[in-house]
């Protein structure tokens, strides 16, 4: 049979063993894909839908808001919801809920901006609710904000580009030239593809000062005038000066801000009625609620939400004799009343995402300011020369009104009215097409002279104009006039407020860890389990991992401390505690990735030191065994980590706690045993101690491991006792094997 040849790249292979493949299939590299298919839905999610732009929005915010304003809802009252989006689709055809959406987050009705730009009316829903939804758009409506008049201002004096929409049946704009970095007021969260961007808010009023001090002196203080951001839903920022100033700098960097409260004496309760705008109510109940089914909470009675159309509201009650302070350091430290928000100042400038400082982006605004003002001044000209052109052939027409009539009355054909006029007054056709269509009522000296006493003001303002263009400073003056005015106008007090890091005193408490028995489980491979005895009673046989097999099975208590020994001789110390309760049917948790190890690391043996009493024993494969006194791993801080926590001459085989002397069973590999009595060690204090030779081993035969005698199966234990160490111990016998043992249990 002759070998198949391999398709080569490219070519179309007909495959009729392929289930369901139709016709040809062509073969295509990945790179090929990822750069053909893949790369511009990338540069599509990055340059048109997730990433905000200089202006402070994403397309489908400028789209939606242009719409309303081609609708006329600016000045206009408000229409219905539904109709906006619908209006809107002939821009953004992404489907109405994706519409309304941005709608909804733009409203002030919903609270998610600081700035609304639509002026709502009925349920939008609220930033801070997770379950609170919006009513449909068939049952609200919508019209745009006051603020909106500085996002359109001149839009239609060629200050911004045009360009054609999707189907090229009408036109929209590129950016909305904003009188006011609205990229720095409007938080804005983005999700691309191998990048984001999260912006958030900060004060109008604070924003524009800024920029105007920016435009005066890019040197300036910007924390002087803006020294945090602001958020809708208040609270308080937890403050840095320094770590916010890195934030400036670079366009990265996480702050804390938590939530506000008070405490109501009469009702012996405190109300929560500002929260971090990085959460909602309900997950802060969710919370509250699991720390309390958890007994780790203890001092609340009830948690309700008392929200209402007067505001947010969570309210706590408190057990009798419960210090509200300490309580809510608690809450602050265990649930999103204390929260971070990360900043990611990724914003597109001319089409390329750049992360920036506030420095930066102040920059970069400004420059796009000037050059929109520079566009309306021009725009503003060419108009003011057109007039001045039109009134200047109207000048001429003075001289001899009753020719012009004349001229007109005598042409016969219509086609020669303007050409007349051109000739016999010295006019271009622009200037006779503007005296042709004057009103035979306005053919009088009166009107005429009115009009052409226009002549001189204009041309004192296409001058102005002229010199405005050329200087840089005027522009940068009406900049800042506008700045001033958005600010008077459209400013408010900040919301969030600020609570100096080292103002907030933080009384270390020892939680109270809930006391009762529990079963500890641990295997050979390093998964814990911790089983309360009822659990353990309703339950089956332990699960375990393929291969893995049960190590150790401990009864203690649920605050009791555990010693877990690694092969890079360290010891981690924890607690029962902070283990959740387990059943049989589950792996349970795996140690090395619960206490936080180093790669590779792993579990060799674990041990219950209970009040650091008494020694622990540790048997090397090199025959030798260390005794260390117990209180050499008890530690008066919370450390959970010790190093040297054994000697490394040689790799550990056993961990042995010892509340009193017993004796002990050494196996080496060449099947001997050895049991020695734990008396002829004597303590010592240095964790790292090398021991004593206990057992000894033949050339190329290693300890095994080490099992107190009662938990080893030997019968004949007369026959490997030693009263001297070290010894060679003596050869097992068969019915001293532990695995015979095991078997005989199990007939």
């Amino acid at each position: 049979m002759p070998r198949k040849k391999k398709p080569e790249e490219g070519k179309h292979i007909d495959n009729p063993n392929v289930e369901g493949l139709h016709g040809a299939v062509t073969q295509q590299p990945i790179c090929q894909t990822l750069e053909v298919n893949y790369m511009p839905y990338a540069m599509s999610v990055i340059v048109s839908r997730a990433i905000p732009e200089i202006d402070g929005f994403k397309p489908s915010h400028r789209k939606l808001l242009y719409t309303m304003y081609k609708m006329g809802l600016l000045n206009g009252g408000r229409t219905k919801s539904a109709n906006i989006v619908g209006q809107t689709m002939r821009l953004n055809p992404h489907g109405d809920a994706a519409i309304y959406e941005t709608m909804v987050r733009l409203s002030r009705g919903n609270g998610a901006l600081l700035a609304p730009f639509v002026d709502s009316k009925g349920n939008f829903g609220k930033v801070y609710s997770r379950d609170m939804a919006y009513a449909a758009s068939r049952y609200t409506e919508a019209k745009l904000d006051a603020i909106c008049n500085e996002l359109f201002r001149d839009i239609d004096a060629d200050t911004v580009d045009f360009v054609d929409n999707y189907d090229a049946t009408m036109k929209e704009p590129t950016l909305l030239p904003t009188t006011f970095p609205n990229v720095l007021v409007s938080s804005n969260t983005g999700i691309a593809v191998g990048m984001a961007s999260n912006i958030c808010g900060f004060n109008l009023r604070e924003v524009c000062k800024t920029a105007i001090a920016w435009i005066r002196d890019p040197d300036c203080d910007l924390l002087e005038t803006l020294p945090a951001p602001d958020f809708p839903t208040g609270g308080e920022i937890v403050y840095d000066p320094a770590e916010m100033m890195a934030i400036y700098r670079s366009g990265r960097g996480s702050f804390k801000i938590r939530a506000r409260w008070r405490y109501v004496k009469e009702g012996n309760l405190i109300e929560i009625y500002e929260i971090p705008y990085t959460t909602t109510t309900e997950a802060i109940m969710d919370k509250v609620s699991d720390l309390i089914k958890a007994g780790k909470i203890r001092e609340i009675s009830d948690m309700r939400d008392e929200t209402d159309l007067s505001g947010l509201k969570l309210a706590i009650d408190l057990k009798r004799g419960v210090d509200p302070d300490k309580l809510m350091q608690k809450l602050f430290k265990s649930t999103p009343l204390l929260d971070s928000y990360p900043c990611n100042f990724n914003i597109l400038i001319a089409g390329m995402p750049r992360v920036m400082g506030i420095g930066e982006i102040l920059e970069e605004w400004t420059a796009w300011r000037v050059e929109c003002v520079r566009r309306r001044v021009y725009f503003q000209l060419q108009k003011k020369r057109d007039k001045l052109h039109l009134l200047k052939g109207l000048q001429k027409i003075l001289l001899d009104i009753d020719q012009a009539i004349a001229i007109i009355r005598e042409t016969e054909s219509d086609a020669e009215v303007i050409p007349n006029l051109m000739i016999g007054f010295g006019i271009d056709q622009i200037q006779a097409e503007f005296v042709a269509e004057i009103k035979l009522r306005n053919i009088n000296k009166e009107y005429i002279l009115k009009r052409t006493e226009e002549v001189g003001k204009l041309e004192s303002e296409i001058a102005d104009l002229e010199k405005t263009l050329k200087s840089d400073t005027r522009i940068r003056n009406i900049i800042i006039k506008e700045l001033e005015a958005v600010a008077e106008k459209y400013g408010q007090p900040r919301k969030t407020g600020l609570v100096y890091g080292h103002e907030i005193v933080v009384e270390e408490e020892a939680e109270e860890i809930p006391d009762y028995p529990v079963t500890v489980f641990v295997s050979d491979q390093g998964y814990f389990k911790k089983i309360t005895p009822q659990s353990l009673r309703m339950s089956g046989e332990q699960k375990l991992k393929e291969g893995d097999r049960l190590r150790h099975t401990f009864e203690t208590s649920n605050r009791a401390e555990i010693l877990v020994f690694t092969d890079r001789y360290q010891v981690y110390k924890t607690r029962c505690s902070e283990f959740d309760d387990s059943k049989a049917s589950v792996l349970g948790d795996y140690l090395p990735a619960k206490l936080g190890m180093e790669d590779g690391e792993t579990v060799v043996d674990v041990c219950l030191p209970g009040d650091y009493q008494g020694s622990i024993l540790f048997a090397f494969e090199n025959g030798k065994v260390a005794r260390v006194a117990m209180e050499a791993y008890a530690t008066k801080s919370n450390r959970r980590k010790l190093t040297a926590a054994y000697s490394d001459k040689s790799p550990l085989r056993a961990v042995l706690p010892l509340t009193q002397e017993q004796q002990i069973v050494l196996y080496s590999t060449e099947g001997r045993a050895l049991i020695f009595s734990t008396a002829q060690l004597q303590n010592k204090t240095t964790r790292a101690s090398q021991g004593v030779n206990v057992i000894t081993l033949k050339r190329k035969a290693t300890l095994d491991r080490a099992v107190p005698l009662e938990e080893s199966g030997i019968v004949n234990a007369s026959r490997y006792r030693t009263r001297t160490i070290p010894a060679a111990g003596a050869l097992l016998k068969d019915e001293d094997r532990e695995e015979k043992q095991i078997a005989m249990d199990g007939l």
